[in-house]
């Protein structure tokens, strides 16, 4: 219909004889000669009127003809039959057996009922066109294919998990190959994709892979921990693509296509024996694919990065971000905490309280409400303790702290005889520790009568022999301590002496 107007315009305005008409509009004589008579007929002019559609000026020139749209048959109510679908049980077989019910003349046959159910259904979605800006959205991604890479002492075989991360704006692109999709693995290919762009965008934009997302949500996904740390590091947020909703991440899934088909699929006849010699080959080709011309749009990836991304890309931090894992962890009642079989100490007050642990490969830190407690070199012995003095109660301090010189020490604090008695009692034992709590005994009754008497009564057990605790504070205890010796140590020796007592038989007795 759109050239009857045309050819209204060039007879009635141009003044243009039928042939001439149609040369011009390239139709046929007889078209041209047909068309103008309907119009008289139809009592159209030119000027045609105002607001008279396409629609309209085909039913006044072609009134005997079925109008397009009509049809005999009653259209079904599909809102409601995609609202019934969506209950447990309801099939569209049902639905048409319904609908038939109702209309049995003038009904559409089940296989036309399922046809135009899917053209309306189709028209009901809407994509929507992204604009992104430059230097604004990361989309990162895992390719579904993997690569092999082959033990060459074994001939194992082990796949490599390939990352691929694009920029909106320019759609340049980085790939790499890593030994899983863990959260080491994945945060690792950020780094290195952050280093080849030589900047940092303001939003990465992951799928809900378990190394970005803990939990996932439509609204409010929990991120994992050591991902966030690393957006904190980099000063970016992330903003997952919602749970079953690739078209959040359409540039991701362009990329890992690209990836899969331009650098993967050349790849597939070569063998490599190292994760490093993959990577050497992917970065190869990965250049060849930045610098590609594009089929609809001027220029290459690169030169698109080179005049809108890199620009507006944030500086990248002085130190890249070394990963640290990060869990959860509850202070055992000996105040340490457990983290891959190895034990580490925290203040003791914190005993039975939740503490987040962050580990790397050198340190492991603790902290509590955000706030860094207590860190630990990293040890990978597994069953030993980490322990620092500080974090200790004072008594187990002390308790650590007990050694031979030390006690000697502090016997000596207190006077000679009392050091030579405590001497005494660390030679007894088979095992010295065994003597510790003795020596801890008799010290601590310096506190109950005092130093002097303490050293007195030391002196005294030594003068008749009896090195003991016991015998020390049973002097104490009868005040003998305070009591002048009435024979020089010999004399009492010989009045203590066993060998001439009456009850004593001697070696001749037996004989």
């Amino acid at each position: 219909m759109r050239k009857i107007r045309d050819i209204l315009r060039l007879r009635y305005e141009a003044g243009l004889a039928y042939r001439g008409i149609a040369s011009a509009l390239n139709i046929g004589y007889g078209t041209v000669v047909d068309y103008l008579n309907r119009a008289e007929r139809a009592g159209l002019s030119w000027p045609i009127p105002e607001g008279l559609m396409e629609r309209d000026l085909g039913r006044l020139l072609f009134p005997t003809q079925t109008i397009t749209g009509q049809r005999r048959f009653t259209e079904p109510d599909f809102p409601t039959v995609c609202v019934e679908l969506k209950a447990k049980g309801v099939t569209k077989l049902l639905l048409w057996q319904e609908y038939r019910q109702q209309h049995a003349d003038d009904g559409y046959s089940y296989a036309q009922f399922c046809h135009r159910y899917r053209i309306w259904l189709g028209c009901q979605r809407r994509s929507m066109r992204q604009v992104h800006r430059a230097g604004e959205k990361l989309f990162v991604d895992y390719c579904g294919p993997t690569m092999t890479i082959v033990n060459p002492d074994t001939g194992e075989c082990c796949q490599a998990q390939i990352f691929v991360a694009v920029l909106g704006a320019s759609n340049y692109t980085f790939a790499c190959a890593s030994w899983s999709q863990k959260q080491a693995d994945w945060l690792q290919a950020h780094v290195k994709a952050f280093e080849y762009f030589g900047g940092v965008p303001e939003i990465i934009v992951p799928d809900n892979l378990k190394s970005a997302v803990r939990k996932t949500h439509r609204y409010d996904p929990d991120i994992n921990p050591s991902y966030q740390q690393l957006a904190s590091h980099y000063q970016c947020a992330i903003v997952p693509a919602r749970p079953y909703r690739p078209k959040d991440k359409a540039k991701a899934e362009v990329a890992v296509q690209i990836v899969e088909r331009w650098i993967m699929a050349r790849l597939r006849h070569q063998t490599f024996f190292t994760l490093a010699s993959l990577n050497q080959a992917i970065r190869e080709l990965l250049e060849d694919l930045n610098h590609r011309a594009f089929k609809k749009l001027p220029g290459t990836r690169r030169s698109q990065f080179e005049q809108l991304d890199k620009p507006a890309l944030r500086t990248l931090p002085a130190q890249s971000y070394r990963y640290a894992h990060i869990k959860k962890a509850r202070v055992h009642i000996d105040y340490h905490i457990e983290y891959e079989k190895h034990y580490y100490s925290v203040p003791h007050p914190l005993v039975k309280q939740e503490v987040e642990v962050q580990a790397t490969d050198r340190t492991v830190a603790i902290y509590r409400y955000g706030q860094r407690i207590a860190s630990h070199p990293r040890s990978y012995r597994q069953g030993a303790h980490s322990t620092c003095q500080e974090h200790m109660p004072h008594a187990h301090r002390a308790m650590q702290d007990w050694s031979p010189e030390r006690f000697l020490s502090w016997a000596g604090d207190i006077g000679p005889e009392t050091r030579a008695l405590v001497s005494c009692l660390l030679q007894e034992k088979r095992h010295i520790e065994q003597s510790y709590r003795r020596v801890l005994a008799l010290l601590s009754n310096a506190k109950k009568y005092g130093r002097e008497r303490l050293n007195s009564a030391c002196s005294r057990a030594l003068l008749i022999g009896s090195p003991t605790r016991s015998s020390v504070e049973s002097i104490l205890k009868q005040g003998l301590d305070q009591v002048p010796m009435e024979a020089p140590c010999d004399a009492v020796q010989d009045e203590l002496s066993l060998d001439h007592h009456e009850n004593v038989r001697g070696e001749d007795y037996y004989h």
